[in-house]
């Protein structure tokens, strides 16, 4: 029998997206798994995933790349071996939206087949997929079946990309034993620096440096859960919190060790408008492995950021403030920083995070070697 490709609901808001392009060809062999077509819709590129296999068939008349659609829009068949296409009528009858709700198990008590993304989306998100009913061929629970349940608990009336930001933070309350270290640190020599190199790079494009070299000596914290396994990252991923219209998104400069400094600023600029135009994929979303988030601009001193589960710390920074402190015996103008740094006490202890704040603020005060930066001060 053929089986229809349709337009999934992606979002708990999800009524229409754009069709983007087709992964794969009009003939060619998919398997289950294979991602099939990409769709954008809450300002990401989304790569959407086949549940079942066959042999691809693009109708004339399909979405051209461009085109509105809308959630459960068909799109295309796949086939087995001298299958023929559906007729019109047949078609569209299959291409009605499907549902998105939660249900008790079968009566014969059959345990649901899930797949393996929407395993470790209720896994993250605290939902038992054993309750929720799968919109997929066969009853099979997808991604958007678990964040539809999820998003049962929330408030309506939020965007999707609140909703997306407020579920992080629900599983991140649910699933972490969340502890927050404040300290400070003289960064009268980070200003300095910037100062020397015109404002390029930002402060936050130095920070996250210096964080990825205090990672290096402190690997627990550059870690992230697994279900219920903790796993040390090899790269060091960070994550920088962008404040954008449509709300907090964390996009991921990847392997932050491995990149001058220079290299750093230009990925976290390029990142950054991007999120506040709505040109991010979903993969630049993905992978973190620590995250800083600065209210600094905003003249906040201090606060309690929340960690970005699944990984195991967060860093926040405020603003800098010149204040009079005591140098030696006498009292002089510094600029000093206050950082926040919350840590999830499962993967962790107090005495390991505050031994990674000590490493990170001597960093913050003499700067220039983990920086990469010669003698002339260039990068």
């Amino acid at each position: 029998m053929p089986i229809a490709i349709t337009v999934p609901r992606l979002g708990w808001s999800m009524e229409e997206g754009t069709f983007s392009a087709w992964l794969k060809q009009d003939g060619e062999v998919v398997l289950a798994g294979d991602m099939l077509f990409a769709l954008d819709s809450d300002k990401v590129t989304q790569e959407v995933e086949s549940l079942d296999s066959g042999i691809l068939h693009i109708p004339e008349d399909a979405p051209k790349p461009g085109d509105k659609v809308e959630v459960g829009q068909l799109l295309g068949y796949l086939l087995a071996e001298g299958e023929s296409v559906p007729a019109a009528d047949a078609r569209a009858a299959q291409s009605a939206p499907p549902p998105v709700q939660q249900s008790s198990p079968s009566a014969k008590g059959d345990k649901p087949v899930i797949t393996p993304r929407a395993r470790r989306v209720a896994g993250e998100l605290g939902v038992n997929w054993t309750d929720v009913r799968g919109t997929g061929r066969g009853g099979r629970i997808r991604e958007a079946d678990i964040r539809a349940a999820a998003a049962t608990q929330m408030p309506k009336g939020f965007s999707a990309t609140r909703r997306m930001t407020a579920e992080r933070m629900l599983a991140s309350q649910q699933k972490t034993a969340a502890v927050t270290l404040h300290t400070t640190a003289d960064a009268t020599s980070l200003v300095r620096l910037r100062r020397e190199l015109k404002a390029i790079p930002t402060y936050n494009d130095m920070l996250a440096k210096l964080a990825a070299a205090a990672l290096r000596s402190h690997p627990a914290l550059n870690s992230r859960w697994d279900g219920d396994d903790l796993a040390a990252s090899s790269a060091v991923n960070i994550g920088i919190a962008v404040d954008t219209e449509a709300g907090l998104l964390v996009p991921v400069i990847r392997d932050v060790s491995a990149l001058a400094l220079r290299e750093v600023a230009a990925r976290a600029r390029d990142l950054t408008e991007r999120a506040r135009s709505g040109r991010l994929s979903v993969d630049e979303l993905r992978g973190g492995t620590f995250t800083i988030t600065s209210l600094g601009a905003l003249g906040i001193d201090a606060f309690t950021p929340i960690v970005n589960y699944p990984e195991c710390a967060i860093l926040g920074v405020g603003r800098i403030l010149r204040q009079p402190v005591a140098v030696g015996d006498a009292i002089g103008l510094r600029d000093i920083v206050t950082l926040s740094l919350t840590f999830d006490h499962r993967a962790l202890d107090g005495a390991p995070a505050a031994r990674f704040l000590r490493t990170l603020t001597g960093l913050i005060e003499s700067p220039s070697v983990a920086l990469g930066l010669n003698g002339d001060g260039l990068l």
